[in-house]
């Protein structure tokens, strides 16, 4: 049923002359005096088909914590890995549309997921629902069930899934695209209260794709430099299966210039609660200086207060040592954040929250920084601080990539995690258990091939 209407928009589309341009249509008129239409080709006969993709091997150890929620299962060094393939296919339909598919594999397997399973078997009404264990992407939420688990065991899982499948039609006035895709709103680097589909961990490196989501997304071109943006994202009830209103979303943004200044307004329904936000960027100083802050309206069923998320940054490039360099600086507000962690598995909104991906950060202020390094056109070194003001704790992430070849590329590095007890990233305990929720150190290597 999923894919119906899809299909459906496909046929209709490619049957509609009213997507077509100007020279498209007269290409239709008669072509001698005797009123004699020249034959046309078949509309499949103009598609043009473009094929890319990667592969990519990635491996970690990470050093597992005494105190660690693995305590029950083993701590100590965990070595894990996982491979994964993505297919791309874009095809053109002449000037007025074309249709993308991302088919995606992955093999995930090592310590970690062996450890989670053990753990799922022994205390399935704490680590059941995979919230703190590793788990492959699933489409429980989505419209569409574009997801299945190959193979599943307890030393390793295969599954393979459709990341992107979207139809993207160009009519004169704007943009239209139906199907599984990813949109990104708002300006946050490390932290984005604006973007509400599927957002990027704070902690999260490698950031080539979000995973995609089954939408309706328009673009609406305005005079003046300025455009509309909406999305309809409809979800399903996981333990129903149906799809229900207070579990999609359905958003719009206006961006705009006034003068040197770029702002966006944004509001949105989503899941069962309204959301407006106002966004504002402006270059000053050779730097770009930008802030997005959300009002978020809960539902009559939350036990907590609207709140506002806020964050400001600014960013900046320039050449030291005859090297290139680029950095940022970053604050962020979270309105919904605690002082007590423990609630995060007692506050049915947290905990909700933290169910659907939308909860990313626990504590209330934030200030990360990044810098980059261009030692050679070849080789960027990277170091990342994400800091917790209110403990404090954070993490430090020094990593770099170098292009060994063309389209080869190796990434290595590491996250090392700061922070007392009792704190967000040094730990704190699970309630009704002596269990230890923390982040264990980890070094990295990746080697990713791109055709």
């Amino acid at each position: 049923m999923g894919l119906g209407w899809l299909l459906i928009a496909i046929l209709l589309a490619l049957n509609d002359p009213g997507w077509a341009t100007e020279d498209l249509a007269n290409e239709a008129t008669p072509v001698d005096s005797k009123n004699e239409s020249k034959p046309q080709e078949p509309w499949y006969k103009n598609i043009q088909a473009q094929w890319g993709g990667h592969l990519k091997a990635r491996g970690s150890v990470s050093w597992v914590d005494n105190e660690s929620f693995f305590h029950p299962v083993g701590t100590g060094t965990y070595y894990d890995g996982n491979t994964e393939g993505r297919l791309k296919n874009k095809l053109y339909f002449a000037e007025w549309g074309c249709f993308d598919t991302h088919y995606e594999i992955v093999l995930l397997g090592g310590d970690t997921w062996q450890k989670g399973k053990e753990l799922e078997t022994l205390f399935p009404d704490l680590f059941g629902d995979g919230l703190l264990v590793i788990r492959p992407v699933e489409d429980d939420r989505q419209f569409m069930d574009l997801s299945k688990v190959i193979h599943e065991n307890d030393d390793f899982v295969l599954y393979n899934r459709l990341d992107r499948l979207y139809l993207t039609l160009l009519p004169k006035w704007g943009v239209v695209r139906i199907g599984r895709q990813a949109v990104t709103w708002g300006d946050g680097f490390i932290f984005n209260p604006m973007d509400l589909f599927n957002p990027f961990p704070p902690t999260d490196i490698e950031r080539d794709y979000k995973i995609g989501e089954d939408m309706v997304y328009t673009q609406v071109n305005l005079p003046e430099s300025g455009d509309f943006e909406s999305a309809y994202v409809p979800r399903r009830d996981p333990s129903s299966g149906d799809v229900e209103w207070d579990q999609s979303t359905l958003a719009g943004k206006l961006h705009f210039a006034w003068g040197t200044t770029e702002f966006d307004v944004m509001a949105a329904h989503d899941y069962d609660e309204v959301v407006v936000g106002l966004g504002t960027t402006r270059y000053l100083g050779g730097a770009a200086w930008r802030a997005d802050a959300t009002w978020t309206f809960l539902g009559e069923d939350s036990n907590r207060d609207d709140y506002l998320s806020l964050v400001a940054n600014m960013d900046y490039s320039w050449v030291w040592w005859g090297k290139n360099f680029y950095g940022f600086l970053e604050f962020y507000f979270n309105g919904l954040g605690v002082d007590d962690y423990t609630e995060v598995f007692t506050d049915p909104d947290l905990l909700e929250r933290l169910d659907r991906g939308g909860l990313l950060a626990l504590g209330r202020y934030y200030l990360s920084c990044h810098i980059r390094m261009e030692l050679h056109p070849l080789l960027n070194i990277h170091l990342t601080v994400i800091n917790n003001l209110s403990d404090p704790s954070g993490v430090i992430q020094p990593w770099a990539t170098w292009d060994l070849a063309q389209d080869f590329q190796m990434t290595f590095g590491g996250n090392i995690f700061y922070g007392g007890k009792d704190t967000e990233f040094g730990g704190f305990e699970r309630p009704g258990t002596d269990l230890l929720i923390d982040r264990s150190d980890r070094a990295f290597l990746w080697l990713n091939y791109y055709f």
